[in-house]
């Protein structure tokens, strides 16, 4: 058994590696019509039939089955990052236009001050520790100041919302790491397969979105498996 353990070319437990994978797979077929013109073979098809490789994967050989609708949960976190991005950026313009000397005040008790930067570049934990700090600080009060004054009430729920899909998300996936199944060598070996097939997307996906940088940190392997673990560790401290 040792020596199909040392066959594994990734250095993450097995689940984490499937998981990362379902992620990208999943950036994958959300910006296929500009992808598909990096390359050929990138179709619907192909992106789908990815998808299900990875699914089969995890239910065959970590008798995950039960848990599908949970697996699907955690790519969550990648799928809502630029709407979330796009409703805090125009919620954030509204207010300023709204509130002038006041608007200053309002963004910090939203998490907009301490935030909003690091949001910016990319970064997936400091989003979902500003999602926190909104919900939190989004009072009865002054929600009904800012819709009083002209912001759809709507787009505020919705970015209320996103902090829920992405605690649920990350619950879904840590329940999932605690998978400690050993394994056949058919196993590894598919696992091997998915693995260098998402790597290679990665490659190809990040070189083609050099300039845009929100795209671009969708297709780093490495970026997904860091962000489970930053994920749920921010998840566990907004419910102390």
């Amino acid at each position: 058994m040792t020596s199909i353990m040392k066959t594994r070319q990734y250095k993450v437990k097995d689940v984490e590696m499937l998981l990362a994978s379902k992620t990208i797979a999943t950036n994958l077929t959300e910006h296929l019509d500009e992808l598909s013109m990096a390359r050929s073979n990138w179709t619907d098809k192909y992106a789908a039939a990815l998808e299900m490789r990875i699914d089969e994967a995890i239910e065959k050989y970590l008798g995950l089955d039960k848990k599908k609708t949970l697996r699907d949960a955690s790519s969550r976190l990648s799928s809502i990052q630029n709407p979330a991005m796009r409703d805090l950026s125009f919620l954030k313009t509204q207010i300023e236009v709204d509130f002038d000397e006041e608007a200053k005040e309002i963004l910090k008790n939203l998490g907009f001050e301490k935030h909003l930067r690091t949001v910016q570049k990319g970064n997936q934990e400091a989003l979902i520790q500003m999602l926190y700090a909104f919900r939190k600080g989004m009072s009865d009060n002054l929600k009904k100041q800012i819709v009083a004054k002209g912001t759809n009430p709507a787009l505020i729920e919705r970015i209320i919302s996103y902090a829920d899909q992405l605690k649920e998300a990350n619950v879904s996936q840590e329940s999932l790491k605690e998978s400690t199944k050993i394994l056949s060598e058919e196993a590894v070996l598919v696992f091997n397969s998915i693995y260098e097939e998402i790597v290679g997307i990665c490659k190809i996906a990040s070189s083609f979105y050099l300039y845009e940088p929100l795209k671009k940190e969708q297709f780093v392997f490495s970026k997904a498996i860091a962000n489970m673990g930053a994920a749920h560790k921010v998840s566990v401290e907004a419910t102390v």
